[in-house]
Protein backbone atom coordinates (compact mmCIF):
# COMPACT_ATOMS: atom_id res chain seq x y z
CA UNK A 1 0.00 0.00 0.00
CA UNK A 2 1.31 3.48 -0.50
CA UNK A 3 2.94 6.02 1.98
CA UNK A 4 1.94 8.56 0.23
CA UNK A 5 -1.50 10.43 1.52
CA UNK A 6 -2.99 12.75 -1.52
CA UNK A 7 -4.46 15.91 0.38
CA UNK A 8 -7.98 16.67 -1.41
CA UNK A 9 -8.96 20.50 -0.47
CA UNK A 10 -12.63 21.75 -0.55
CA UNK A 11 -12.29 25.20 1.20
CA UNK A 12 -13.76 26.67 -2.20
CA UNK A 13 -16.95 24.41 -2.14
CA UNK A 14 -17.62 22.59 1.53
CA UNK A 15 -15.77 25.39 2.93
CA UNK A 16 -18.11 28.27 1.79
CA UNK A 17 -20.97 26.48 2.62
CA UNK A 18 -20.24 27.74 6.20
CA UNK A 19 -23.01 30.35 6.78
CA UNK A 20 -21.95 33.41 5.53
CA UNK A 21 -18.63 32.67 3.81
CA UNK A 22 -19.86 32.69 0.16
CA UNK A 23 -17.07 34.19 -2.17
CA UNK A 24 -17.03 36.08 -4.94
CA UNK A 25 -15.09 34.59 -8.35
CA UNK A 26 -11.83 36.62 -7.62
CA UNK A 27 -11.53 36.29 -4.13
CA UNK A 28 -12.23 32.00 -5.22
CA UNK A 29 -9.25 32.36 -8.24
CA UNK A 30 -6.74 34.47 -5.87
CA UNK A 31 -7.47 31.40 -2.78
CA UNK A 32 -6.93 28.68 -5.35
CA UNK A 33 -3.52 30.25 -6.71
CA UNK A 34 -2.94 29.80 -2.67
CA UNK A 35 -3.92 26.39 -2.86
CA UNK A 36 -2.04 24.95 -5.44
CA UNK A 37 1.49 26.68 -3.93
CA UNK A 38 0.91 24.95 -0.92
CA UNK A 39 0.81 22.63 -2.95
CA UNK A 40 -2.60 20.75 -2.53
CA UNK A 41 -2.97 17.94 -4.93
CA UNK A 42 -7.03 18.45 -5.75
CA UNK A 43 -8.78 21.31 -5.13
CA UNK A 44 -12.82 21.02 -5.25
CA UNK A 45 -13.23 24.47 -6.83
CA UNK A 46 -17.19 24.49 -6.35
CA UNK A 47 -20.48 22.79 -7.49
CA UNK A 48 -20.83 24.10 -11.28
CA UNK A 49 -24.61 23.37 -11.25
CA UNK A 50 -25.34 25.65 -7.87
CA UNK A 51 -25.11 28.82 -9.64
CA UNK A 52 -23.95 30.69 -11.94
CA UNK A 53 -21.12 32.35 -9.50
CA UNK A 54 -19.86 28.78 -8.86
CA UNK A 55 -20.19 27.50 -12.64
CA UNK A 56 -17.67 30.70 -13.52
CA UNK A 57 -15.37 30.34 -10.25
CA UNK A 58 -14.87 26.69 -11.30
CA UNK A 59 -14.14 27.49 -15.07
CA UNK A 60 -11.87 30.16 -14.20
CA UNK A 61 -10.20 28.25 -11.95
CA UNK A 62 -9.79 25.03 -14.50
CA UNK A 63 -8.45 27.27 -17.00
CA UNK A 64 -5.69 28.85 -14.30
CA UNK A 65 -4.04 25.64 -12.48
CA UNK A 66 -1.59 24.21 -14.30
CA UNK A 67 -0.34 21.79 -11.49
CA UNK A 68 -3.21 20.86 -8.91
CA UNK A 69 -6.29 18.66 -10.11
CA UNK A 70 -9.47 20.91 -10.21
CA UNK A 71 -12.60 19.03 -9.13
CA UNK A 72 -16.20 20.12 -9.85
CA UNK A 73 -18.84 18.93 -7.51
CA UNK A 74 -22.12 17.19 -8.93
CA UNK A 75 -25.05 15.17 -8.24
CA UNK A 76 -25.52 11.90 -10.07
CA UNK A 77 -27.20 12.67 -12.82
CA UNK A 78 -26.24 13.55 -16.55
CA UNK A 79 -27.46 16.98 -16.35
CA UNK A 80 -24.94 18.15 -13.44
CA UNK A 81 -22.19 16.22 -14.92
CA UNK A 82 -22.58 18.13 -18.08
CA UNK A 83 -22.55 21.15 -16.14
CA UNK A 84 -19.12 19.88 -14.17
CA UNK A 85 -18.18 19.34 -17.44
CA UNK A 86 -18.70 22.08 -19.12
CA UNK A 87 -16.61 24.15 -16.48
CA UNK A 88 -13.70 21.74 -15.98
CA UNK A 89 -12.91 20.75 -19.83
CA UNK A 90 -10.26 23.16 -19.88
CA UNK A 91 -8.59 21.93 -17.02
CA UNK A 92 -5.06 20.67 -17.26
CA UNK A 93 -5.87 18.09 -14.95
CA UNK A 94 -9.75 17.67 -14.44
CA UNK A 95 -11.78 15.52 -11.92
CA UNK A 96 -15.32 15.06 -12.04
CA UNK A 97 -16.57 14.90 -8.35
CA UNK A 98 -20.14 12.79 -8.56
CA UNK A 99 -22.48 11.11 -5.53
CA UNK A 100 -25.60 9.88 -4.04
CA UNK A 101 -26.50 8.76 -0.97
CA UNK A 102 -26.38 5.51 0.42
CA UNK A 103 -27.76 5.57 3.68
CA UNK A 104 -31.00 4.05 4.85
CA UNK A 105 -32.42 7.03 6.14
CA UNK A 106 -31.21 9.30 3.43
CA UNK A 107 -32.70 7.47 0.68
CA UNK A 108 -35.86 6.85 2.57
CA UNK A 109 -36.56 10.32 3.23
CA UNK A 110 -34.86 11.92 0.85
CA UNK A 111 -34.14 9.99 -1.73
CA UNK A 112 -37.17 7.75 -1.89
CA UNK A 113 -35.16 5.30 -4.11
CA UNK A 114 -34.66 1.43 -3.01
CA UNK A 115 -30.99 0.31 -2.83
CA UNK A 116 -31.19 -1.09 -6.51
CA UNK A 117 -32.00 2.55 -7.88
CA UNK A 118 -28.93 4.26 -6.01
CA UNK A 119 -26.36 0.82 -7.86
CA UNK A 120 -27.91 1.87 -11.21
CA UNK A 121 -27.92 5.32 -10.54
CA UNK A 122 -24.16 5.34 -9.33
CA UNK A 123 -22.74 3.43 -11.77
CA UNK A 124 -24.76 5.01 -14.64
CA UNK A 125 -23.59 8.37 -13.33
CA UNK A 126 -19.76 7.02 -13.03
CA UNK A 127 -20.02 5.27 -16.11
CA UNK A 128 -21.27 8.97 -18.21
CA UNK A 129 -18.71 10.71 -16.27
CA UNK A 130 -16.39 8.45 -17.62
CA UNK A 131 -16.75 8.82 -21.07
CA UNK A 132 -15.75 12.87 -19.88
CA UNK A 133 -12.55 12.12 -17.92
CA UNK A 134 -10.70 9.43 -17.28
CA UNK A 135 -10.40 11.01 -13.64
CA UNK A 136 -13.55 10.46 -11.59
CA UNK A 137 -14.39 9.93 -8.19
CA UNK A 138 -17.21 8.77 -6.62
CA UNK A 139 -18.86 9.72 -3.11
CA UNK A 140 -21.52 7.37 -1.02
CA UNK A 141 -22.61 10.44 1.12
CA UNK A 142 -23.50 9.57 4.86
CA UNK A 143 -21.44 6.28 4.55
CA UNK A 144 -20.38 6.38 7.78
CA UNK A 145 -24.45 5.33 8.68
CA UNK A 146 -24.80 3.20 5.74
CA UNK A 147 -25.20 -0.74 5.50
CA UNK A 148 -21.48 -2.22 5.51
CA UNK A 149 -22.25 -4.75 2.61
CA UNK A 150 -24.11 -1.88 0.93
CA UNK A 151 -21.69 0.57 0.89
CA UNK A 152 -19.50 -2.03 -0.13
CA UNK A 153 -21.90 -3.28 -2.81
CA UNK A 154 -22.19 0.40 -4.15
CA UNK A 155 -17.95 1.26 -4.14
CA UNK A 156 -17.07 -2.01 -6.06
CA UNK A 157 -20.40 -0.95 -8.76
CA UNK A 158 -18.71 2.67 -8.78
CA UNK A 159 -15.45 1.29 -9.19
CA UNK A 160 -16.21 -1.31 -11.81
CA UNK A 161 -18.22 1.28 -14.17
CA UNK A 162 -14.68 3.28 -13.84
CA UNK A 163 -14.58 5.46 -10.61
CA UNK A 164 -10.62 5.83 -9.83
CA UNK A 165 -11.79 7.25 -6.58
CA UNK A 166 -14.43 5.91 -4.14
CA UNK A 167 -14.88 8.22 -1.11
CA UNK A 168 -16.79 7.58 2.30
CA UNK A 169 -17.70 10.57 4.10
CA UNK A 170 -18.89 10.99 7.50
CA UNK A 171 -21.32 13.45 6.30
CA UNK A 172 -22.92 14.18 9.58
CA UNK A 173 -19.84 14.25 11.85
CA UNK A 174 -21.14 10.84 13.46
CA UNK A 175 -18.31 8.84 13.73
CA UNK A 176 -16.26 7.92 16.52
CA UNK A 177 -12.55 7.24 15.48
CA UNK A 178 -12.14 3.04 16.46
CA UNK A 179 -15.72 3.11 15.08
CA UNK A 180 -14.38 4.65 11.60
CA UNK A 181 -11.10 3.26 11.36
CA UNK A 182 -12.91 -0.13 11.83
CA UNK A 183 -15.49 0.93 8.90
CA UNK A 184 -12.20 1.84 6.69
CA UNK A 185 -11.07 -1.48 6.96
CA UNK A 186 -14.01 -3.44 6.52
CA UNK A 187 -14.53 -1.67 3.23
CA UNK A 188 -10.64 -2.12 2.30
CA UNK A 189 -11.65 -5.94 2.73
CA UNK A 190 -14.88 -6.59 1.24
CA UNK A 191 -14.68 -4.35 -1.33
CA UNK A 192 -13.20 -7.06 -3.83
CA UNK A 193 -11.87 -4.11 -6.81
CA UNK A 194 -10.91 -1.81 -4.17
CA UNK A 195 -6.82 -2.09 -5.31
CA UNK A 196 -8.56 -0.30 -8.55
CA UNK A 197 -9.46 3.15 -6.66
CA UNK A 198 -7.86 5.43 -3.86
CA UNK A 199 -10.66 5.21 -0.92
CA UNK A 200 -11.12 8.90 0.13
CA UNK A 201 -12.29 9.66 3.30
CA UNK A 202 -14.57 13.41 4.49
CA UNK A 203 -15.44 13.97 7.63
CA UNK A 204 -17.35 16.55 9.47
CA UNK A 205 -16.58 18.10 12.93
CA UNK A 206 -20.29 17.91 14.92
CA UNK A 207 -18.71 15.92 17.62
CA UNK A 208 -15.19 17.67 17.35
CA UNK A 209 -13.67 14.30 15.66
CA UNK A 210 -13.09 14.62 12.29
CA UNK A 211 -9.29 15.19 12.19
CA UNK A 212 -9.64 11.98 14.96
CA UNK A 213 -11.83 9.82 12.36
CA UNK A 214 -9.57 11.64 9.32
CA UNK A 215 -5.90 10.50 11.29
CA UNK A 216 -7.45 7.16 11.81
CA UNK A 217 -9.10 5.99 8.59
CA UNK A 218 -5.45 7.03 6.82
CA UNK A 219 -3.97 4.43 9.69
CA UNK A 220 -6.63 1.78 8.41
CA UNK A 221 -5.59 2.52 4.61
CA UNK A 222 -7.47 5.50 3.49
CA UNK A 223 -4.92 7.08 1.06
CA UNK A 224 -6.89 10.45 0.04
CA UNK A 225 -8.35 12.95 3.24
CA UNK A 226 -10.42 15.57 1.97
CA UNK A 227 -10.14 18.89 4.61
CA UNK A 228 -10.41 22.83 4.31
CA UNK A 229 -8.14 25.58 5.54
CA UNK A 230 -8.97 26.53 9.11
CA UNK A 231 -11.74 23.42 8.90
CA UNK A 232 -14.21 25.81 8.17
CA UNK A 233 -17.76 24.25 6.39
CA UNK A 234 -20.99 23.16 6.92
CA UNK A 235 -21.97 23.21 10.75
CA UNK A 236 -19.67 22.69 13.08
CA UNK A 237 -16.66 22.44 9.45
CA UNK A 238 -15.01 19.72 8.00
CA UNK A 239 -11.45 18.11 8.64
CA UNK A 240 -8.67 20.67 9.11
CA UNK A 241 -5.81 20.86 6.71
CA UNK A 242 -3.50 21.73 8.64
CA UNK A 243 -4.41 19.77 11.70
CA UNK A 244 -3.98 16.73 9.18
CA UNK A 245 -0.93 17.54 7.46
CA UNK A 246 1.16 18.50 10.56
CA UNK A 247 -0.04 15.45 12.50
CA UNK A 248 1.46 13.41 9.61
CA UNK A 249 4.31 15.53 9.60
CA UNK A 250 5.13 15.81 13.51
CA UNK A 251 3.93 12.14 14.20
CA UNK A 252 5.79 10.28 10.71
CA UNK A 253 6.51 7.23 13.63
CA UNK A 254 3.32 6.72 14.56
CA UNK A 255 1.74 7.97 11.02
CA UNK A 256 4.46 6.82 8.34
CA UNK A 257 3.03 8.57 5.53
CA UNK A 258 3.97 11.58 3.54
CA UNK A 259 2.02 14.53 1.72
CA UNK A 260 3.13 16.98 -0.98
CA UNK A 261 2.39 19.63 1.08
CA UNK A 262 4.38 22.70 1.57
CA UNK A 263 4.02 23.29 5.22
CA UNK A 264 5.86 26.59 5.20
CA UNK A 265 2.74 28.30 3.31
CA UNK A 266 0.01 26.75 5.87
CA UNK A 267 0.20 29.92 7.60
CA UNK A 268 -0.45 32.59 4.88
CA UNK A 269 -3.13 30.59 3.38
CA UNK A 270 -5.21 30.27 6.73
CA UNK A 271 -4.30 33.83 6.89
CA UNK A 272 -5.95 34.60 3.35
CA UNK A 273 -9.38 32.49 3.98
CA UNK A 274 -9.97 34.28 7.23
CA UNK A 275 -8.91 37.68 5.78
CA UNK A 276 -11.45 36.55 2.85
CA UNK A 277 -14.16 34.70 4.65
CA UNK A 278 -14.09 37.35 7.63
CA UNK A 279 -14.22 34.08 10.08
CA UNK A 280 -12.02 35.08 12.52
CA UNK A 281 -9.59 31.80 13.54
CA UNK A 282 -10.11 31.44 17.37
CA UNK A 283 -6.67 31.80 19.29
CA UNK A 284 -6.25 28.50 20.78
CA UNK A 285 -6.97 27.12 17.09
CA UNK A 286 -4.26 23.84 17.05
CA UNK A 287 -1.47 25.02 14.42
CA UNK A 288 -2.86 28.26 13.10
CA UNK A 289 -4.07 29.94 15.73
CA UNK A 290 -2.27 32.93 17.79
CA UNK A 291 -1.71 31.43 20.78
CA UNK A 292 -0.51 28.22 18.87
CA UNK A 293 2.87 29.49 19.94
CA UNK A 294 2.35 31.15 22.22
CA UNK A 295 4.08 30.96 25.98
CA UNK A 296 2.65 33.01 28.99
CA UNK A 297 3.02 30.38 32.40
CA UNK A 298 6.72 31.18 33.86
CA UNK A 299 7.73 27.69 33.64
CA UNK A 300 6.72 26.87 30.13
CA UNK A 301 8.87 30.49 29.20
CA UNK A 302 11.54 29.71 30.93
CA UNK A 303 12.08 25.91 29.19
CA UNK A 304 10.95 27.25 25.66
CA UNK A 305 14.46 29.64 26.23
CA UNK A 306 16.64 26.84 27.26
CA UNK A 307 15.28 24.87 24.51
CA UNK A 308 12.06 25.35 22.07
CA UNK A 309 11.24 21.62 21.94
CA UNK A 310 10.49 21.55 25.68
CA UNK A 311 7.14 23.10 25.06
CA UNK A 312 6.73 23.21 20.86
CA UNK A 313 6.49 19.87 19.45
CA UNK A 314 7.23 21.67 15.88
CA UNK A 315 8.71 25.06 15.11
CA UNK A 316 6.89 28.06 14.49
CA UNK A 317 8.96 28.64 11.12
CA UNK A 318 7.82 24.77 9.47
CA UNK A 319 3.61 26.63 8.78
CA UNK A 320 5.29 29.88 8.03
CA UNK A 321 4.79 32.19 10.94
CA UNK A 322 8.18 34.49 10.60
CA UNK A 323 9.26 35.18 14.36
CA UNK A 324 11.51 37.60 12.81
CA UNK A 325 8.64 40.21 11.67
CA UNK A 326 10.02 42.90 9.34
CA UNK A 327 8.05 45.86 10.67
CA UNK A 328 7.64 48.13 7.71
CA UNK A 329 7.31 52.19 8.36
CA UNK A 330 6.97 55.24 5.92
CA UNK A 331 9.88 54.85 5.23
CA UNK A 332 10.33 51.98 3.36
CA UNK A 333 9.45 51.95 -0.53
CA UNK A 334 7.64 49.85 -2.94
CA UNK A 335 10.33 46.78 -2.91
CA UNK A 336 10.27 46.22 0.79
CA UNK A 337 6.12 46.21 0.59
CA UNK A 338 6.12 43.96 -2.15
CA UNK A 339 8.45 41.37 -1.05
CA UNK A 340 7.01 41.34 2.60
CA UNK A 341 3.46 40.98 0.73
CA UNK A 342 4.99 38.19 -1.28
CA UNK A 343 6.15 36.25 2.19
CA UNK A 344 2.76 36.40 3.70
CA UNK A 345 0.90 34.87 0.64
CA UNK A 346 0.26 37.46 -1.50
CA UNK A 347 1.42 37.86 -4.85
CA UNK A 348 0.29 41.50 -6.16
CA UNK A 349 0.20 42.80 -9.42
CA UNK A 350 1.85 46.07 -10.36
CA UNK A 351 -1.16 47.55 -10.51
CA UNK A 352 -2.35 46.01 -7.40
CA UNK A 353 0.36 46.83 -5.46
CA UNK A 354 0.15 50.46 -6.51
CA UNK A 355 -3.21 50.73 -4.36
CA UNK A 356 -1.87 48.81 -1.78
CA UNK A 357 1.25 50.72 -1.29
CA UNK A 358 -0.51 54.26 -1.73
CA UNK A 359 -3.10 52.81 1.32
CA UNK A 360 -0.18 51.52 2.91
CA UNK A 361 1.89 54.74 2.93
CA UNK A 362 -1.57 56.62 4.31
CA UNK A 363 -1.86 54.51 7.36
CA UNK A 364 2.07 54.69 7.50
CA UNK A 365 1.83 58.13 7.96
CA UNK A 366 -0.65 58.07 11.40
CA UNK A 367 1.13 54.96 12.63
CA UNK A 368 4.74 54.54 13.52
CA UNK A 369 5.19 51.10 12.06
CA UNK A 370 2.83 49.44 10.15
CA UNK A 371 2.41 45.65 11.41
CA UNK A 372 1.64 41.80 9.45
CA UNK A 373 -2.17 42.51 10.60
CA UNK A 374 -2.35 46.25 9.46
CA UNK A 375 -1.27 45.34 5.84
CA UNK A 376 -3.62 42.05 5.26
CA UNK A 377 -7.01 44.64 5.70
CA UNK A 378 -5.02 46.77 3.43
CA UNK A 379 -5.12 44.01 0.70
CA UNK A 380 -8.58 42.90 1.97
CA UNK A 381 -9.98 46.75 1.69
CA UNK A 382 -8.01 47.25 -1.42
CA UNK A 383 -7.76 43.95 -3.42
CA UNK A 384 -10.32 41.55 -2.07
CA UNK A 385 -13.57 43.21 -1.47
CA UNK A 386 -16.62 42.06 -3.02
CA UNK A 387 -17.54 44.47 -6.42
CA UNK A 388 -18.81 46.97 -4.71
CA UNK A 389 -22.81 48.59 -5.38
CA UNK A 390 -22.24 51.06 -2.13
CA UNK A 391 -19.13 52.78 -1.46
CA UNK A 392 -18.34 54.76 1.32
CA UNK A 393 -17.57 58.55 0.55
CA UNK A 394 -17.76 60.28 3.72
CA UNK A 395 -18.90 60.02 6.92
CA UNK A 396 -19.01 62.31 10.44
CA UNK A 397 -20.35 61.36 13.75
CA UNK A 398 -21.20 63.68 16.53
CA UNK A 399 -21.76 61.90 19.84
CA UNK A 400 -21.23 62.34 23.64
CA UNK A 401 -23.01 62.10 26.69
CA UNK A 402 -25.02 65.07 26.12
CA UNK A 403 -25.79 64.96 22.94
CA UNK A 404 -28.13 62.87 20.75
CA UNK A 405 -25.68 60.30 18.38
CA UNK A 406 -26.11 61.49 14.57
CA UNK A 407 -24.34 60.35 12.18
CA UNK A 408 -24.12 62.25 8.50
CA UNK A 409 -22.80 59.79 5.53
CA UNK A 410 -21.98 60.31 1.79
CA UNK A 411 -22.22 57.16 -0.25
CA UNK A 412 -21.81 56.19 -3.87
CA UNK A 413 -24.90 53.65 -4.77
CA UNK A 414 -24.00 52.44 -8.44
CA UNK A 415 -21.67 55.06 -9.14
CA UNK A 416 -24.37 58.20 -7.80
CA UNK A 417 -23.38 59.93 -4.97
CA UNK A 418 -26.46 60.33 -2.23
CA UNK A 419 -25.84 61.60 1.25
CA UNK A 420 -28.63 61.74 4.17
CA UNK A 421 -28.12 62.25 8.39
CA UNK A 422 -29.72 60.07 11.09
CA UNK A 423 -30.07 59.38 14.65
CA UNK A 424 -29.45 56.12 16.71
CA UNK A 425 -28.99 55.03 20.03
CA UNK A 426 -24.69 55.53 20.00
CA UNK A 427 -22.88 56.56 16.77
CA UNK A 428 -22.58 53.20 15.56
CA UNK A 429 -26.09 52.72 15.49
CA UNK A 430 -26.93 55.86 13.94
CA UNK A 431 -23.83 55.37 10.93
CA UNK A 432 -25.80 52.02 10.47
CA UNK A 433 -29.51 53.23 10.33
CA UNK A 434 -28.42 56.33 7.95
CA UNK A 435 -26.71 53.78 5.55
CA UNK A 436 -29.52 51.48 5.46
CA UNK A 437 -31.74 54.62 4.57
CA UNK A 438 -29.17 55.69 1.78
CA UNK A 439 -29.71 52.40 0.75
CA UNK A 440 -32.87 51.05 0.92
CA UNK A 441 -31.78 47.71 2.38
CA UNK A 442 -33.77 46.41 5.41
CA UNK A 443 -31.02 43.37 7.05
CA UNK A 444 -30.98 42.23 10.25
CA UNK A 445 -27.68 42.55 12.55
CA UNK A 446 -26.95 39.10 13.77
CA UNK A 447 -23.57 39.94 14.87
CA UNK A 448 -20.85 42.43 15.55
CA UNK A 449 -17.97 42.02 16.73
CA UNK A 450 -14.89 44.47 17.36
CA UNK A 451 -11.57 43.64 17.76
CA UNK A 452 -8.03 45.58 17.50
CA UNK A 453 -5.48 43.98 14.78
CA UNK A 454 -2.29 44.69 16.62
CA UNK A 455 -1.58 45.76 20.00
CA UNK A 456 -1.36 49.84 20.88
CA UNK A 457 -3.44 52.62 21.21
CA UNK A 458 -2.85 53.74 17.05
CA UNK A 459 -3.69 49.60 16.62
CA UNK A 460 -6.25 49.15 13.23
CA UNK A 461 -9.29 48.46 14.51
CA UNK A 462 -11.18 45.46 12.98
CA UNK A 463 -14.91 44.77 12.98
CA UNK A 464 -17.31 41.59 11.44
CA UNK A 465 -20.69 41.75 10.83
CA UNK A 466 -23.67 39.40 10.01
CA UNK A 467 -26.22 40.37 8.32
CA UNK A 468 -29.76 38.45 7.15
CA UNK A 469 -32.03 40.13 4.49
CA UNK A 470 -34.34 37.41 3.00
CA UNK A 471 -32.78 34.15 4.17
CA UNK A 472 -29.73 35.05 2.68
CA UNK A 473 -26.85 35.45 5.19
CA UNK A 474 -23.71 37.37 4.36
CA UNK A 475 -20.14 38.45 6.91
CA UNK A 476 -19.36 41.72 6.10
CA UNK A 477 -15.99 43.04 7.22
CA UNK A 478 -14.03 46.15 7.42
CA UNK A 479 -10.61 47.90 8.94
CA UNK A 480 -9.63 51.42 9.55
CA UNK A 481 -7.79 53.16 12.54
CA UNK A 482 -11.18 54.60 13.88
CA UNK A 483 -14.01 52.34 14.82
CA UNK A 484 -16.81 54.18 13.73
CA UNK A 485 -15.62 54.07 10.08
CA UNK A 486 -14.16 50.37 10.04
CA UNK A 487 -17.70 49.87 11.48
CA UNK A 488 -19.51 51.69 8.39
CA UNK A 489 -17.12 49.90 6.12
CA UNK A 490 -17.74 46.49 7.58
CA UNK A 491 -22.02 47.24 7.14
CA UNK A 492 -21.27 48.23 3.50
CA UNK A 493 -19.34 45.03 2.82
CA UNK A 494 -21.68 43.16 4.28
CA UNK A 495 -24.33 44.61 2.41
CA UNK A 496 -22.53 44.58 -0.89
CA UNK A 497 -21.97 40.67 -0.17
CA UNK A 498 -25.92 40.40 0.07
CA UNK A 499 -26.34 42.20 -3.26
CA UNK A 500 -24.12 38.99 -4.83
CA UNK A 501 -25.52 36.80 -3.34
CA UNK A 502 -29.08 38.13 -4.67
CA UNK A 503 -27.78 38.05 -7.97
CA UNK A 504 -25.85 34.79 -7.74
CA UNK A 505 -29.23 32.72 -6.19
CA UNK A 506 -27.28 28.74 -5.46
CA UNK A 507 -29.86 25.84 -5.92
CA UNK A 508 -30.63 23.63 -3.29
CA UNK A 509 -28.63 20.94 -3.52
CA UNK A 510 -26.95 17.51 -1.33
CA UNK A 511 -23.77 18.32 0.30
CA UNK A 512 -21.50 15.71 1.44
Amino acid sequence: MSDRVYIFDTTLRDGEQSPGASMNTAEKMRLANQLEKLGVDIIEAGFPAASDGDFEAVSQIAGKLQHTEVAGLCRASKPDIDQAWAALKTAVKPRIHTFIATSDIHLQYKLKMNREEVVAAAVAAVRYAKTLTPNVEFSAEDGSRSDRDYLCRVFEAAIAAGASTVNLPDTVGYAIPEEFGDLVRYVIAHTPNIHQAVLSVHCHNDLGLATANTLTAIRAGARQAEVTINGIGERAGNTSLEEVVMSLHTRPNFLPMETGIHTEHIYPTSRLVSMITGIIVQPNKAIVGANAFAHEAGIHQDGVLKNPMTYEIMKPETIGLNTNRLVLGKHSGRHALRTHLKELGYDLSDEELKIVFTQFKELADKKKHVMDEDLEAIVTEGILRTADIFKLEYLNVSAGTTVLPMASVKLSVNGRSVRDAGYGNGPIDATFNTIAKLTGTSSELLRFTVGALTGGTDAMGEVIVRLRENGLVALGKGSDADIITASAKAYLNGLNRLEYLKTHPVKAAQVL
